[in-house]
């Protein structure tokens, strides 16, 4: 089943995750959009838990700002109710590739899973 104009939409407004213009900013909120098990491999190596996202991300400010650019945005279906949304993230002279595993559960999309790649230079 392709991914339907709707989701699309409620996802790539939520990417970056974490910095997106429609994430959450209360903790209560943060929570409900990421699931139980999520876990991200940063573009350093290291690898953060649910835990670890949930107590750094901040919740009023960090947002992209004008240096920040996503591009190249594609999503698709890997399995029913869970899609993979990729793209290029331009942070200033930071270019990295990023990869967000979205599942639906309920009626309610959480990510499940992030990871970013720098591109060499």
């Amino acid at each position: 089943m392709p991914v339907t104009s709707e989701v699309l939409a409620f996802l790539s407004e939520r990417e970056p995750i974490f910095h997106g213009p429609a994430w959450p900013r209360t903790r209560n909120e943060l929570e409900s959009l990421v699931a139980d098990d999520f876990w991200e491999v940063g573009a350093s190596g290291t690898v953060y838990s649910r835990h670890d996202v949930l107590t750094s991300v901040p919740t009023s400010a960090d947002l992209m700002d004008d240096s920040w650019r996503v591009d190249d945005l594609d999503c698709r279906e890997l399995a029913p109710n869970t899609v993979a949304v990729t793209y290029i993230l331009h942070q200033g002279e930071r270019v990295t590739r990023r990869l967000t595993i979205w599942q639906e559960l309920d009626g309610q999309w959480q990510v499940a899973y992030h990871q970013g790649t720098v591109v060499g230079g």
